[in-house]
């Protein structure tokens, strides 16, 4: 290995195309030690099962990283506070004021409106459109504003500090980032003042409720509660439902395969196939020496994992680096897994269901227009324009 653990990211990301490295490391080396960009050494995972292991393990501390000079994807120090830095009772109180917004139950309850959102977005894209601006990203900005109670007419404003606060190297400086920060926190802070002066029926209004009546949120956490779900609730949709169609159109056999009845496990696979994430995930420290599939990892070290690299191991999903609608997905880690579990999974797979499934019923003859142009630096991979014809 030599005395510098070989740098990471392992080359500049590329579109939807894993790095070939993540193949070769998952046979040879699945849990290796690595050069971050911020922050030093980490062990990087690569493999399903131990990626599973490391997630579900209480072992592996996402607290131990708020505040501290970790190695990370990003320029920014975790900041505490917020339910993705929390551990054991703290996350367990945080998700459970939130988890009955988005119970299965709940969530079904939104699909009418969330049909017609979509109906309406397609009614008024030009031909040829932008699926991107058209489509992909005012759908599930809708939905989550209208279900946390953000106005969505603020929505250029918060896409653009949560697009800053997102951004790992190159596209904007650290300062940047932590400017997109620092105005989602205001912005939230403000919405808070408002939602207490006069309640409405909206998560935030809830979440306000659960503080000041119950005391079982600090103000900090209320408001950083507000931008993650916000965040979380429209980045990665957006840019998964875009990358669904420009995956689609790359396997069209797959796309004419698509009906009804075929889409919700369709939908499972491309979650299992497409690479959101454009590289490691959150890090998590060691509380004390675990054996992590072939590595003694040693208390305090740094472990990051791949979740794109897990879902295509080759031990659990054969043929993985193709793209097969009627596979048997069983649990993909796309979602994440153990505590830390995404809370808007239920919320993510409807709007899927219902955006794909309308578009490829309204619009059969649907085919790309102008070659995509993806975006660069940040956490999420997805294309910037998705121009379509049909």
């Amino acid at each position: 290995m030599g005395d510098m653990a070989p740098t990471y990211p392992f080359s500049e990301t590329d579109a939807l195309v894993l790095d070939p490295t993540y193949e070769r490391l998952r046979r040879e080396e699945p849990v290796t030690r690595v050069t971050y960009p911020y922050g030093g050494e980490g062990w990087l995972v690569t493999s399903y099962e131990e990626t599973k292991f490391v997630l579900g393990d209480p072992r592996f501390s996402r607290a131990r990283t708020v505040d501290r000079d970790v190695p990370r994807m990003q320029p920014l120090i975790a900041p505490g506070g917020s339910i993705l830095t929390t551990d054991g009772a703290d996350h367990t109180r945080m998700r459970r004021l939130v988890s009955k917004a988005f119970t299965v139950r709940r969530i079904e309850e939104l699909r009418p409106r969330a049909q017609r959102i979509v109906d309406d977005l397609l009614d008024r894209l030009d031909n040829p459109g932008d699926l991107v601006e058209g489509f992909s990203m005012p759908f599930p900005i809708t939905v989550i504003c209208e279900l946390l109670g953000v106005p969505f007419e603020d929505r250029a404003d918060f896409r653009l500090w949560s697009n800053q606060a997102l951004s790992t190297i190159g596209s904007y400086t650290p300062e940047e980032a932590m400017d997109g920060v620092t105005k989602l926190y205001a912005y939230f802070a403000d919405l808070v003042a408002k939602r207490r002066a006069e309640p409405t029926d909206d998560l935030i209004s809830a979440l306000v409720a659960a503080r000041d009546n119950e005391d079982r949120l600090s103000e900090d956490e209320l408001v950083r509660f507000g931008i993650t779900l916000l965040v979380a609730g429209h980045e990665t949709t957006a840019n998964m439902l875009a990358n669904s169609v420009v995956t689609l159109f790359e396997h069209p056999n797959a796309m004419k395969s698509l009906n009804e009845d075929t889409l919700p496990n369709a939908i499972e696979e491309l979650l299992r196939f497409i690479p959101l994430g454009s590289g490691a995930g959150f890090t998590r420290i060691a509380t004390e020496d675990v054996q992590v599939g072939n590595a003694l990892v040693k208390e305090g070290d740094a472990v990051l994992v791949v979740v794109s690299s897990a879902n295509r191991d080759e031990s659990v999903y054969p043929k993985s680096d193709e793209l097969d609608l009627a596979r048997e997905v069983g649990q993909h880690l796309q979602f994440g897994h153990g505590i830390h579990f995404c809370l808007g999974a239920q919320l993510a797979r409807m709007e899927l269901q219902v955006a794909l499934g309308t578009l490829l019923r309204r619009m059969p003859g649907l085919r790309l227009a102008e070659p995509v142009e993806f975006r660069r630096g940040s956490l999420v991979r997805g294309p910037v324009k998705l121009v379509v014809a049909w």
